[in-house]
């Protein structure tokens, strides 16, 4: 639900914590001079790993992450992550906030590699990662067929049944949830990214995505500071939850301070505009968070996979369209 503008926050190393963010190396007796090394494209990053070369990895990091990791962390933790490791494939990029982000599964499917790569190449975040499955409840879809709840064409910041795209997934009450923004020139906001008014997804639109009635609907929170704040006391924030046909429930989230036009008891149709999008509860800047769950209350419900028009999957880093409401 909550999202991540600050890499120092998204990216994690195990369970070790890596700031991501250029800084003063104050450990420059665990790096080895690396000046004649050509650097490793982002492509290549997993055929480093699994050739063995941690040291020229780590060499390619910024002076943040390793001041954050000496050397010989990184070479212990890396290397016994990718002692069973044969092969990655590529799940999917994106740019992210002026940079760009590869993530790779391993062909077994229970491991996971996220790069975050600036422009030259310096490697600004790592995080490998274990990945869980949940076969049975992946494979069990909604009932009803949902369009996503907004218009026009959104990029899908967090979605997919694993944690490297969707961080929702470890819990059942939101595993399948997406989280949405609209992204411009590689980034979600222009000018100063404390101000909710300068993110191109604040005040858009959003709809609902199926027939139903509205049971459960918060208005009056307000919304965060992006990247200064969030409120994980009412993390839906402003919302609505929309009964549908077959006991199936909508959960749109986040929506702005005062801009719901709808209430409880309200019946709505696929398309009808219920709120704009804002950034109150658990939210670090403004976005849709959208799931459908089998229960209107949220800590007692089971999220479902959703069944999406045209048959899509969209996952973390692609475009999806939404509504056309013209």
């Amino acid at each position: 639900m909550k999202m991540y503008v600050k890499l120092s926050i998204l990216l994690l190393l195990i369970v070790i914590g890596l700031i991501a963010c250029s800084g003063k190396n104050n450990k420059e007796d665990d790096k080895s001079d690396s000046s004649n090394e050509a650097t490793i494209p982002p492509k290549d990053l997993p055929d480093a790993f699994l050739a063995g070369d941690f040291e020229k990895i780590y060499n390619q990091t910024s002076e943040g992450f390793q001041s954050q990791l000496t050397l010989k962390e990184f070479v212990q933790t890396t290397e016994a992550f990718h002692k069973d490791i044969r092969n990655y494939s590529l799940v999917s990029t994106m740019p992210l906030q002026g940079m760009s982000e590869y993530l790779w599964r391993n062909t077994k499917g229970n491991k996971g590699l996220r790069g975050i790569f600036a422009e030259d190449h310096t490697i600004e975040g790592l995080q490998v990662m274990p990945l869980t499955s949940n076969k049975d409840t992946d494979n069990q879809y909604t009932e009803n067929t949902y369009q996503l709840p907004m218009e026009g064409e959104w990029l899908v910041f967090w979605g997919g049944t694993n944690e490297l795209v969707n961080y929702h997934y470890a819990t059942v009450s939101q595993r399948y949830a997406y989280d949405l923004v609209i992204q411009q020139e590689g980034t979600t906001f222009k000018g100063d990214p404390t101000k909710n008014k300068n993110y191109h997804a604040f005040g858009k639109k959003a709809v609902a995505p199926f027939d139903g009635v509205i049971v459960s609907s918060e208005n009056t929170i307000p919304d965060n500071t992006p990247t200064i704040d969030t409120n994980t006391e009412q993390p839906l924030g402003n919302h609505v939850v929309i009964e549908h046909e077959n006991n199936e429930y909508s959960f749109i989230a986040h929506l702005q301070e005062g801009s719901l036009m709808v209430q409880e008891g309200d019946e709505v149709f696929s398309g009808e505009v219920v709120g704009l999008v804002g950034n109150s509860g658990n939210s670090s800047e403004p976005h849709i968070h959208y799931h459908v769950a089998d229960n209107e209350e949220l800590q007692e419900a089971t999220s479902i996979r959703i069944r999406l028009t045209q048959d899509r999957e969209p996952i973390r880093g692609d475009m999806t369209e939404g509504f056309n409401l013209e």
